[in-house]
């Protein structure tokens, strides 16, 4: 008598011959995460490749394969109208990662994903808003300086409850995501509500986002200012580059700003940390099997007085810099509590048009502290103005940072 597992993996095959789909989408990134020899799956997937991907699963999943595969069958046979087998299995990966109910895991078809790596290129079509979910609501983690959204007076923490005419109840992420961006000259209309306030609708047109992710300047003789918008594939080093320009110009100390700073690429928030903070852990990160990965500053100089900006925009990668800095206590986080997003995705290629974004880990702060779902808490607690005036803008929250430096300046 054959075994389970022997029946199930024969089956299968005779399942996938019937189905004439390719198994390469759906098991190549198991491919890249195990290390398997061998090129890549396709049509002519075997029994002893199958049984490698069955030795994996416990009897009931195992059960709920074959169940998957037997719907695959009703469908693709008794549907009324024509059925692409591949479509089929697309939209099972789909269905898998919306399962998990983690805003963040997502499954990217060829759309989501070339704009994915747009973006951490420094550029994509859209209005220049991150998103984010926030007690199960569409949220605006932070508009991006000088884009259509910031100048329409989107904020952080805006709810997004639609998107043209469609309802974002039920919207995942990344879908949202797609529908905000598109070709330059378009034009799209967001519905935000604000605590308090009736919904108000926003008129948009789209453009291309640039993201020059560092700039700074000199504040005074001896204190420069950097902003960093986020972090993409360059931030890191542009940043260097401009600390050694301010510190040419007799920089002394820092404000480094943060404020509606949604993230990016946690490596180049550590190569930031690195400039910034002693010699030592700047964030571990824990993966579900408790396994923890510890990310070091190599820092080998004094480091300077910083005061840290921070906001609700202030998230993910953001909050890795700042948490260390205030973990570390070498400098003051000034402004309001931060968005709190402190879980780590990676992005899984399942081929070369498509990929899985699934979160992995969560950070922590060198001093072990868990920020998703939390934020951090400034060390000195400063509100903005509720209306800004354009022509006399005010900023109480840099104005408590040059004062906080100024504070700690030796005196000659």
């Amino acid at each position: 008598m054959l075994s389970q597992k022997k029946f199930l993996s024969r089956l299968l095959i005779a399942l996938l011959v019937m189905a004439n789909l390719s198994f390469g989408a759906t098991t190549g990134w198991a491919q890249s995460e195990t290390a398997l020899p061998g090129p890549a799956l396709h049509q002519n997937i075997t029994e002893l490749e199958i049984n490698y991907y069955l030795s994996k699963m416990s009897p009931e999943e195992l059960a709920a394969t074959l169940k998957l595969f037997r719907a695959i069958q009703v469908v693709k046979g008794q549907y009324v109208g024509d059925v692409e087998g591949v479509n089929l299995m697309t939209g099972s990966v789909k269905g898998m990662v919306n399962a998990l109910g983690d805003p963040y895991s997502v499954y990217m078809d060829p759309k989501m994903y070339s704009e994915l790596m747009l973006e951490t290129k420094g550029s994509f079509g859209g209005v220049g808003i991150v998103l984010g979910v926030k007690d199960k609501t569409l949220t605006v983690v932070a508009p991006i300086e000088g884009t259509p959204a910031e100048k329409a007076g989107i904020q952080s923490g805006d709810a997004i409850i639609r998107i043209d005419a469609l309802d974002t109840k039920d919207m995942a992420l990344d879908e949202a995501v797609g529908k905000i961006r598109g070709p330059e000259g378009s034009e799209i209309t967001l519905t935000i509500l604000r605590p308090a306030q009736e919904p108000k609708e926003y008129k948009l047109t789209r453009a291309t986002i640039v993201l020059k992710t560092v700039s700074g300047k000199m504040l005074s003789d001896d204190i420069g200012y950097i902003r960093l918008s986020m972090f993409s594939e360059t931030t890191g080093s542009d940043f260097a580059q401009k600390m050694t320009e301010l510190e040419e110009k007799g920089m002394k100390s820092l404000v480094l700003d943060l404020r509606n700073n949604p993230g990016g690429l946690i490596n180049e928030s550590v190569k930031v940390a690195s400039l910034l903070v002693p010699k030592g852990p700047v964030v571990s990160v824990i993966s579900k099997d408790g396994s923890r990965e510890t990310m070091q500053s190599t820092m080998d100089k004094p480091t300077i007085p910083l005061a840290v900006l921070v906001n609700g925009g202030s998230a993910s990668a953001s909050e890795i810099v700042a948490g260390a800095i205030q973990d570390l206590e070498v400098g003051k986080l000034i402004g309001v509590k931060t968005f709190g997003k402190g879980s780590v995705q990676r992005l899984v290629p399942l081929d070369k048009d498509s990929a899985i974004k699934i979160t992995i880990a969560e950070y922590h702060t060198p001093k072990d502290r868990a920020i998703h779902g939390k934020g951090l808490t400034p060390d000195i607690v400063v509100e903005m103005p509720k209306e800004i005036n354009k022509d006399d803008p005010q900023d109480p929250q840099l104005d408590k940072a040059i004062e906080v430096l100024k504070a700690t300046a030796p005196t000659n």
